[in-house]
C-alpha cells in the first residue's frame, strides 16, 4: 500500500508518520509526505528518528498522485477542497481531516468503532471524511450508551488544547507563558492564533461565532455526531471552551435517555467497548486528565472516560468526563484506522 501523507510537516500530519512507523498498517510500502514547496527535501524520518522507510518532502505542486493508493489530508479545508479531488480522480482514497466534505451527502463522515458499514462499498467519490476531533471522542463515548437505552439528548461543553491550533497555537502558548513568568505585562499580549491570549488563561469561543451566538465548533459538535451515529433528530448543544493546556481535548457531557438508566448499566456498557479505558466511581480509580491521557503511546490510544454519575434530579440523565488527545484519536489514528477499515475490503 502506497501512502501520501499531505500536510506531513504539520501536527496532525507529523503523528500520521509515527503512527505508521509504529506499525498500524501492514503491508505499508511507499510512504510520501507532501507538503509545501518551503519544505520540500526534508528529511521527515530523520528529524521524528522514524524506523520506517520516509521519502523527503514533496511539494504538493509537485506532487504526482498516479500510482498512489491512499492520501490522507491534513493540511486545511482550502487545500483539501482544491486537491482532494484530484488524488480521487487520479484513484487513490483520500482521507480528508478537514472540515471541507463532512456534511456532503456523499461523503461518508467515519469513526470505524461507530459506523464502520459506511465503508462497505468505496464511495463514488473516493473520499471519505475525518470527524472534528472533539467529535470523535463524544460519539465514541456515546455509542455503547445506546445498548442501554435511547438517547434523547446530549449538553456538553469540550475543554480543548493548544494543539487543535496546530503548530503555531503551541508556539503562541509556550511563547506567552515564557513570557509571563518572565514578569511582561498581561494586558500588552496579543490576542494571535486564538483572537485572545491563552496563556493562564481559556476562551470560551473555537471558531467564528454566527448570528446566533454560536461558534463554529460549537456548530460542529451539534452536526457531526448527528451524522455519524445515523441520528439525524438527536438533539446536541455545546459549549467549547480554548484552554491552556497543550495537548488533549477534555468534555463534560450530559446525556439524557427516554427512560431511566443508571450509572452501574452505563460503566459495564462502556467497558464492553472498544478502544476505551473507563475510571469506576471508586476514588482510587481516578478520574482522566489531559496530561496523564497523552503521557504513553498506549494510552495515548484510547478515548478515557470517568465521573459517571447520575444526575440526581432527572433519573434518564447521566454525567460522563471524556479525555482523549486530540492529534492521536481526535485525528491521525481516526484516519489511519480508516485506511486499516478500508483494506479489509475488496475496493481498496
Amino acid at each position: 500500500m502506497d501512502i501520501a501523507v499531505i500536510g506531513a510537516t504539520g501536527v496532525v500530519g507529523r503523528e500520521c508518520l509515527a503512527l505508521l512507523d509504529g506499525g498500524i498498517l501492514p503491508d505499508v510500502g511507499r510512504v510520501v509526505p507532501v507538503a509545501s514547496a518551503g519544505s520540500a527535501g526534508r528529511d521527515l524520518g530523520a528529524e521524528q528518528g522514524l524506523d520506517l522507510k520516509i521519502e523527503p518532502v514533496v511539494a504538493l505542486a509537485d506532487f504526482d498522485p498516479a500510482g498512489v493508493d491512499v492520501a490522507v489530508f491534513s493540511a486545511g479545508a482550502p487545500i483539501s477542497k482544491r486537491w482532494a479531488p484530484i488524488f480521487a480522480a487520479a484513484g487513490a482514497l483520500v482521507v480528508d481531516n478537514s472540515s471541507a466534505f463532512r456534511m456532503e451527502d456523499d461523503v461518508p463522515l467515519v469513526v470505524p468503532q461507530v459506523n464502520p458499514q459506511m465503508l462497505d462499498s468505496r464511495p463514488a467519490r473516493g473520499i471519505v471524511a475525518n470527524p472534528n476531533c472533539s467529535t470523535i471522542q463524544l460519539v465514541r463515548a456515546l455509542h455503547p450508551l445506546r445498548t442501554i437505552g435511547e438517547i434523547d439528548r446530549v449538553i456538553m461543553s469540550s475543554y480543548q488544547s493548544a494543539s487543535g491550533g496546530g503548530l503555531r497555537g503551541l508556539e503562541e502558548l509556550a511563547d506567552t507563558t515564557r513570557a509571563l513568568l518572565d514578569g511582561a505585562d498581561p494586558a500588552a499580549a496579543r490576542p494571535g492564533k486564538f483572537g485572545q491570549p491563552l496563556a493562564f488563561n481559556l476562551i470560551p469561543e473555537i471558531g467564528l461565532r454566527d448570528a446566533d451566538g454560536h461558534s463554529h465548533e460549537e456548530r460542529k459538535l451539534r452536526r457531526e455526531p448527528r451524522k455519524i451515529m445515523g441520528m439525524p433528530g438527536l438533539r446536541v448543544a455545546a459549549t467549547a471552551v480554548r484552554v491552556a493546556v497543550v495537548n488533549g481535548h477534555s468534555e463534560a457531557v450530559h446525556v439524557s435517555f427516554t427512560a431511566p438508566v443508571s450509572p452501574d448499566d452505563a460503566l459495564a456498557a462502556l467497558r464492553a467497548a472498544p478502544g476505551l479505558r473507563v475510571y469506576g466511581n471508586d476514588p482510587a480509580d481516578g478520574y482522566p486528565m489531559p496530561q496523564a491521557v497523552c503521557a504513553s503511546p498506549t494510552e495515548r490510544r484510547l478515548v478515557h472516560v470517568g465521573r459517571v454519575r447520575a444526575d440526581e434530579d432527572d433519573p434518564c440523565a447521566l454525567w460522563l468526563w471524556v479525555v482523549a488527545d486530540n492529534l492521536t484519536v481526535g485525528a491521525a489514528l481516526n484516519a489511519l484506522e480508516i485506511v486499516s477499515l478500508a483494506a479489509g475490503k475488496s475496493w481498496l
